[in-house]
């Protein structure tokens, strides 16, 4: 509401007017201590409507009792000061009688008479508790920011639009080896080697620009730098927040050094486990391999020998079956090579390695080795490959592995079937997912056994140490895929193998 001023006849403007005006709560008190009169808002803010009917002893009956002896003091030692002197301003408490409350500042004005000398104080009461009670909770907020700065175990970095760190958790000083007080306000481009480094500054404008998100609210690894230059993995979480106009990003980091390099152990473990099945598995084939290979030698033998009488006869007259003698070695020469070959990889200690493979050529290689001596156990075996099961990312060994194992785990449970059918049969779950499933007439599962049959050492052999279908899991599972069991409804076991499936476009580039 408008205030209008009223000035007196000779044009000057009465105390009352403009008190009446002011908007503030003003009140003006003698060397008594007592209210000689008070701004409207004021009486409005002490519920009254005129000075009459303020409290006995205003203003300080209405100050707290608390606060009551430092503000009778202040307005004691104001009286006292010289005149035009400033006197600082100080917080009390009100408080009314209809119970409200406030916390004001005290401004003092020294009014003086002609001869200079102080007659009265002007009180301005400026209602501070609303920006004091937000005072407080932001610095409880910062409080609690620096107790979990302090405390939080996995380091914190808070930056701005520009990418200046504004906090840095203690974590964060040990891990990047930088002292707070030395890395705030700095870019955080220096927490990164290149070429992120140069680009980042890039990324937070395009966000900023496009409001695409690219690593906000996702999980990501990457690499840091520490002081030094060192660089090591990190895993990275970064949550952004709005403060007015301002924004901020929060980063979570935790240093993967150590998981990286327990899992490059793990790994080798795992390699080294799995090559020793490999040669375990071998081992047990070892009479049909010397069978199988010696088949070929044999028929090598056999066609060279009658090359060799044929050559005592007519050689022209004999040249087509000589010819053909010579090609039916090539043929058996190769066909040794190729098992010699397939058993030398199988057995080998190499790097994993993983490529996009043909499903169909990963599944006819395991078969290879798979079905050695399978014929003569009276083993039938057969295969089918939909065509739309196209390639998978694979270490073609290890899947070839895998493969093997089961087959000579089926061959091995159907010794006493009076049906013995092995059958491989792959195709598509969806567009995504291959699954291979091998399925045998055999004795079927221990029921005892068909919860934990992928456990370590729980094996359904008899002189088994159990570590076969282990291995098989550990290996599909790193895969990214799935192998599980079912009985088979014409009797034995069916196991299946789900793999993702890959682009033949893509590279081996991981």
């Amino acid at each position: 509401m408008r205030k209008t001023i009223v000035s007196d006849k000779d044009g000057t403007l009465s105390l009352e007017s403009i008190l009446s005006a002011l908007p503030h709560c003003i009140m003006i008190v003698d060397r008594n201590l007592q209210a000689i009169n008070c701004s409207v808002v004021g009486l409005q803010i002490m519920g009254v409507s005129s000075l009459a009917e303020l409290p006995k002893g205003a203003p300080a009956t209405c100050v707290a009792q608390s606060d009551r002896k430092h503000f009778q003091k202040m307005l004691l030692r104001a009286f006292d000061a010289p005149s035009g002197k400033y006197v600082e301003p100080f917080e009390v408490a009100l408080e009314f009688p209809d119970g409200r409350s406030m916390l004001v500042e005290c401004h003092l004005s020294l009014l003086a008479n002609p001869e200079d000398e102080i007659d009265a104080v002007m009180i301005s009461f400026q209602d501070v508790t609303a920006l004091r009670t937000t005072e407080n909770k932001l610095d409880q907020a910062n409080s609690i920011l620096s107790s979990i700065l302090t405390t939080i175990p996995d380091a914190m970095v808070v930056i701005d639009e520009q990418g200046l760190i504004s906090s840095f958790s203690a974590t964060a000083e040990k891990m990047f080896d930088y002292d707070k007080a030395d890395i705030i306000g700095k870019n955080v481009k220096i927490l990164m080697p290149e070429p992120y480094r140069a680009a980042h500054d890039g990324y937070i404008e395009r966000y900023v620009r496009t409001g695409d998100k690219r690593i906000i609210g996702i999980g990501r690894t990457v690499v840091g730098c520490k002081k030094d230059g060192t660089t090591f993995p990190l895993q990275l979480e970064v949550g952004e927040a709005k403060i007015g106009d301002d924004r901020y990003f929060t980063g979570f980091i935790v240093d993967l050094t150590e998981k990286k390099q327990t899992e490059a152990e793990l790994q080798s473990l795992q390699a080294d486990l799995a090559h020793a099945s490999r040669l375990s598995a071998v081992g047990t084939l070892a009479s049909s391999l010397a069978h199988e290979i010696n088949q070929p030698l044999t028929a090598i033998a056999n066609y060279l020998s009658a090359a060799r009488d044929l050559m005592d006869g007519d050689l022209e007259e004999n040249k087509i079956y000589f010819r053909e003698a010579l090609q039916e070695s090539v043929a058996e020469s190769l066909r040794a090579g190729t098992i010699v070959r397939r058993l030398r990889e199988f057995v080998s200690r190499g790097e994993i390695n993983r490529q996009v493979l043909s499903i169909a050529q990963v599944v006819e290689d395991a078969t290879v080795l798979g079905m050695i001596g399978a014929q003569e156990k009276g083993i039938q075996c057969s295969i089918d490959i939909a065509p739309d099961t196209n390639h998978v990312f694979v270490d073609r060994v290890q899947i070839q592995q895998v493969m093997v194992n089961l087959m000579r785990n089926a061959i091995e449970a159907m010794s006493d079937s009076p049906q013995k059918r092995l059958h491989i049969a792959v195709t598509s779950v969806d567009s995504q997912t291959v699954e291979i499933a091998v399925s045998d007439t055999g004795s079927g599962i221990d029921a005892e056994l068909e919860e934990r049959i992928f456990d370590p050492f729980a094996s359904t052999k008899g002189d088994g140490m159990g570590l076969g279908l282990s291995i098989c899991r550990t290996i599909v599972e790193a895969h990214g895929g799935t192998i599980g069991a079912e009985p088979n409804p014409e009797g034995g076991t069916i196991f299946r193998i789900t793999l993702e499936k890959a682009e033949l476009e893509q590279d081996d580039d991981q």
